[in-house]
């Protein structure tokens, strides 16, 4: 079984914001949001050692995604190739999730009323095609494949040439988008956008409950009503015999 992830060469990424644009058109994206973006960490050091570089974000895919513990309805889910997706039939809109992201990688979209987020393109992964943020990076600093597969060249930059996952003590739940680039700059994105720890899985966890509960009064309630018809039935019909 794959099991999908992506690195992203610092070294190479100019910022262009091609893989933003390419994305946005493709899925539909809300004006103000993003499936991915490109933001620049700013100039730090002091002259002439100074540094920058771009941080590329989007939806990680991780290994123990906080989104899906966070989501009452179950519209959030991962497969079984690691890719998390949204059932958009089933979700209601209620931004559980988007709390729950320690990356930022979630939004309601304003028109749907629903969760967004990037998915690897998983409607062109099964056309046998790339995400379409990495068939239109011009420097070619996204790199997509299958981590499992030995001989991809996602699984020499993640496990030969040593690319990080953006994660601290606090938040380590295994993102599967990968960095690759020098120490000092991937530890200034991390400075820069750190991830923060995941809100609101409570509420998340309290509502599902209650939503049980709903469910189970509901069918004890209808299961009374057709319980209570029976008898009255049955009671009226003894009536009608003795007159």
């Amino acid at each position: 079984m794959a099991r999908y992830g992506m690195v992203i060469d610092l070294k190479k990424c100019v910022g262009c914001d091609a893989c933003t644009v390419a994305c946005k058109s493709e899925w539909d994206v809300a004006d103000g949001h993003g499936r991915t973006w490109v933001k620049h960490t700013g100039i730090e050091g002091i002259f002439p050692d100074l540094i920058s570089t771009q941080y590329v974000g989007q939806c990680n895919h991780c290994d123990t995604p906080t989104c899906i513990p966070a989501c009452p309805t179950g519209a959030t889910y991962q497969r079984d190739d690691g890719i998390v997706v949204v059932d958009r039939d089933l979700c209601i809109g209620c931004g559980y999730c988007v709390d729950a992201c320690p990356y930022g990688a979630r939004y309601i979209h304003p028109e749907f009323k629903v969760a967004d987020k990037c998915d690897f393109c998983v409607d062109r992964l099964q056309e046998g095609l790339q995400p379409v943020c990495v068939e239109t990076c011009t420097s070619g600093a996204k790199v997509f494949g299958d981590l499992e597969d030995r001989q991809s060249q996602v699984f020499d930059l993640v496990y030969r040439q040593g690319a990080r996952r953006l994660q601290t003590k606090d938040v380590a739940i295994g993102p599967n988008v990968y960095y690759l680039g020098s120490d000092k700059h991937i530890d200034l994105v991390l400075e820069k956008f750190k991830p923060h720890e995941p809100r609101l899985k409570p509420p998340a966890k309290m509502f599902k409950t209650w939503l049980r509960h709903l469910v189970g009064l509901g069918i004890a309630a209808t299961f009374l009503g057709q319980a209570g018809a029976f008898f009255f039935q049955l009671f009226k019909g003894e009536n009608e015999f003795e007159e």
